[in-house]
């Protein structure tokens, strides 16, 4: 793959406003979810990159596909998520699944409301969650709260950076109708502060997100390994606390980021919401051990 269609990763895991394959995560766990994440990081840039055509896009989009399935080795980032996947036996799905989200980056700008932005996560934030489910072994029952927690992130993250989106891509993810019901467009972005109707439907959103986090809540009870439990939980934590800061400030002009210390409060207080997850979860089982005893 030539150079314009492979930019230099704008940002590694480390950047990210959510854990990525944390110490938390088992160790054997972390490389298929790095891989997967720099797969993923790759083929953002390319759909995100100011110098290509749609059609230069999509190519590139293609080209990932190809050396996934290993009709190719033209991708660099996708040779270890290929490797990962024949090793662990585990399907390309929730990879190709991605790449049918990142094609809808490539040709689409706008999403017309809510249900329509939730079909896009479906592709661009939901496989992320039930890749990492399928890497632990975890049961698919897991997948509508995994599905609602990525789903919250996905517009955590667009809400945060809808200024830049617009100004930079063109690419609105706001619902049109949302901000039509506040007498609003796309333009409003524009602004180097949100004006009172652009704050109006950004807190409709976040209330809508608030929803998902709470049915995401749930998914630190539900998986089996107990590290995971912890890393979901903090999640969670940092999915509600970042919700609610969009509800508090104006992403325009105020920063939404957490600083370091903040992060790491957030952190320990849902690594300590998933013990509890985990310790109501042992206890009736304990208690059936103790009975049959």
């Amino acid at each position: 793959m030539n150079d314009d269609l492979t930019p230099l990763p704008s940002k590694t895991h480390r950047d990210e406003n959510f854990p990525v394959a944390s110490l938390l995560i088992a160790p054997k766990h972390r490389a298929a979810i790095l891989a997967y994440y720099r797969f993923a990081r790759g083929a953002d840039d390319v759909v995100d990159s100011a110098s290509l055509a749609p059609d230069a896009k999509l190519e590139g989009l293609d080209r990932f596909e190809e050396t996934l399935l290993g009709r190719s080795d033209a991708v660099a980032a996708a040779l270890p998520l290929r490797a990962i996947l024949a090793s662990k036996r585990l399907s390309p799905r929730h990879a190709l699944d991605l790449l049918h989200a990142f094609r809808m980056d490539a040709v689409k700008n706008r999403y017309a409301n809510w249900d329509e932005l939730m079909q896009y996560c479906a592709y661009s934030a939901a496989p992320v969650g039930r890749f990492v489910l399928d890497v632990h072994g975890e049961s698919e029952a897991t997948w509508p709260a995994s599905d609602a927690l990525c789903s919250a992130l996905q517009v955590i993250n667009h809400v945060q950076d809808c200024a830049a989106d617009y100004r930079n891509l063109d690419r609105v993810y706001l619902p049109l109708d949302e901000l039509a019901a506040q007498g609003i467009g796309p333009e409003a972005l524009r602004a180097p502060k949100a004006s009172p109707s652009l704050r109006a439907c950004l807190k409709g959103l976040v209330d809508k997100t608030a929803l998902l986090i709470e049915e995401g809540a749930h998914l630190p009870a539900q998986v089996r390994d107990f590290r995971l439990c912890l890393e979901t939980a903090v999640i969670a934590k940092l999915a509600a606390t970042l919700n609610q800061r969009l509800h508090e400030r104006d992403p325009l002009s105020e920063p939404v980021h957490l600083t370091k210390p903040g992060f790491l409060i957030c952190s320990l207080a849902g690594m300590f919401s998933g013990l509890k997850a985990w310790t109501r979860k042992s206890m009736p089982l304990a208690r059936t051990h103790a009975g049959g005893a």
